[in-house]
This record gives structure tokens, C-alpha cells and sequence, in this order.
């Protein structure tokens, strides 16, 4: 939700925004939130993401954070649990783990985090959306509601789910890259089940630090049932769209991630593991 503010300011702050939004290309609107939020030590339309999916593909798997530390920095968003110990879904400020066969579990403060992707959503954009048949009619549902191919977008979708296909990655075995850890993963569906889809668009300009496109989790309305989003089947759901304007990244200081090799385009490995399809060039 939004609101709308009205105040009074001197003629010398009103230039001075004046003078910030020329010079940053951002409206008005956009300056006095940045600077509320700053203000305040508040973090709105802000990505905290722990390591890069390049790490990941290569089997940097050790974990370099805590659930706990997550929660200060975002209340949504996904990512994975040491080892590659199943699919992570963060919903209203609470962490969930979904192991095989959708099983899930609230993750614990302590728990160690190799790669995650938080925000605070707050939605900029809600719309019903309907008559869903598949994955790539959800995918254009939503870009038509994205403003830009170049801005990060936090996605929340709720409703009752005529069917949804999922998995878990399994737990990895010592020198696994992610293809071969994801190549004996749980796969599973449920039928007429409520819930939510968590996640983010990310631009094609940051394919070395996210999966590009779209990056989906779900987790039931009991919180017993999730994964990592596959396939999708709905009639009616409710699409809200947080948009991202600010990008940080805690860039791990284990071993494994600074002696590893993150030069290769992590795309093709991650179109494998992540959509079970190699993408045409």
C-alpha cells in the first residue's frame, strides 16, 4: 500500500531536491522516499543478497551467514541452506526450509546460509490475474506488469493453486557443482492447494549474481507444504509487485568462495539446475 504525503518545505530544500532529482534522473517522489528511509535507517525497495548464483553453480556451498542475519536485512525472499540443504522461503518475516517431497520445516536463527536473496516487501502494484495454464502464461501475466526490463522486481502471488509442480534440492555431497546436486532432486506436485509464490525478476545485465528472469519458491497456506516452483496450474490469483531500486550484496570470506573460479557464465548451468531446460542462443 501507498500513501501520499503533504507538507510544507523551505524554498531551499525544495531546490535542493530539485537539484538531486536532475541530477540523479529519479522523480521527486523517489528522492524524498530514498531520503525518509535513510533518515529513518529503513531499508524500502532495497535487495540484501548473500554470495552469487555464479558461487553456487561452482559448488560454494559452505555457509557464510545466519537466518537470523537475513532477517535484518529483508522479511521475503528465497535462497538455500548450508550444503544445499533444501529450497529456502522467507514469508512475513518468518525463514521456512522445504526438503524432500515438499516437507517443510521453520528454519532456526542459527542456521548457516550459503546464498539468499531478501527484501522487506512492501507491494508497489497489486493486480488479480487469472486463467493461468501453465508456467510461461504466469512468466507473461507478469511481465506485463513489470515497468522495465531493467529494474529488479519482488513478486508475491496468492490464491488456491489447481495444481503446482515443485522440488527440493537434495542435500550435496562433498565436490558437487550445483548440476550434478540438483540431477538426483526431489520432484512432487499438489493439487487444490492455497498458498504463495515467493520471489524476484532480475534483469538480464545480472546473470553473474542472480538467476535471470524469473526465481520462484512456494510455500502452502499451513506453512507444511513448499519448493522450488516448476510448473503452475491456477484460475484466479493475487499478483503484487514490489519494485527494487537498490542492490547489496554480502560477498562471502570463506575459503571455498574466495579460491573459487567465477569467471564462466553461470546461465547455461543455471537454466539446467534451476529450469530443467538449456535456453536456445
Amino acid at each position: 500500500m501507498s500513501h501520499h504525503l503533504h507538507c510544507r518545505v523551505s524554498d531551499s530544500l525544495w531546490h535542493a531536491l530539485q537539484n538531486e532529482a536532475e541530477r540523479t534522473g529519479h522523480s521527486i517522489s523517489h528522492v524524498v522516499q530514498q531520503a525518509l528511509s535513510s533518515a529513518l535507517d529503513m531499508e524500502h525497495h532495497s535487495i540484501f543478497q548473500v554470495s552469487t548464483t555464479g558461487a553456487i553453480v561452482k559448488g560454494v556451498f559452505d555457509g557464510c551467514t545466519t537466518v537470523g542475519d537475513l532477517k535484518s536485512h529483508g522479511d521475503f525472499g528465497l535462497g538455500t541452506f548450508e550444503d544445499l540443504d533444501g529450497e529456502m522461503v522467507m514469508l512475513d518475516g518468518r525463514c521456512y526450509q522445504a526438503v524432500a517431497d515438499g516437507v517443510t520445516h521453520e528454519a532456526g536463527d542459527a542456521w548457516q546460509v550459503p546464498f539468499a536473496t531478501v527484501t522487506r516487501f512492501r507491494p508497489d502494484r497489486t493486480e488479480a490475474i487469472g486463467n493461468i495454464a501453465d508456467l510461461d502464461a504466469l512468466q507473461r501475466e507478469l511481465d506485463a506488469l513489470r515497468p522495465s526490463e531493467n529494474i529488479f522486481v519482488g513478486l508475491r502471488l496468492d490464491g488456491v493453486f489447481d495444481r503446482i509442480d515443485l522440488r527440493a534440492a537434495c542435500k550435496a555431497l562433498p565436490g558437487e557443482d550445483l548440476v550434478t546436486a540438483t540431477s538426483h532432486q526431489s520432484e512432487f506436485s499438489f493439487e487444490n492447494i492455497e498458498g504463495t509464490i515467493v520471489g524476484f525478476w532480475t534483469p538480464a545485465y545480472a546473470k553473474a549474481l542472480n538467476v535471470a528472469g524469473y526465481h520462484l519458491h512456494f510455500i502452502s497456506a499451513d506453512r507444511k507444504k513448499g519448493g522450488h516452483l516448476l510448473g503452475v496450474k491456477a484460475g484466479k490469483l493475487t499478483a503484487a509487485l514490489h519494485l527494487e531500486t537498490d542492490f547489496h550484496i554480502g560477498i562471502p570470506e570463506t575459503r571455498a568462495f574466495l579460491e573459487a573460479d567465477l569467471r564462466d557464465d553461470p546461465t547455461k548451468a543455471l537454466d539446467v539446475a534451476e529450469k530443467g531446460f538449456v535456453r536456445d542462443r
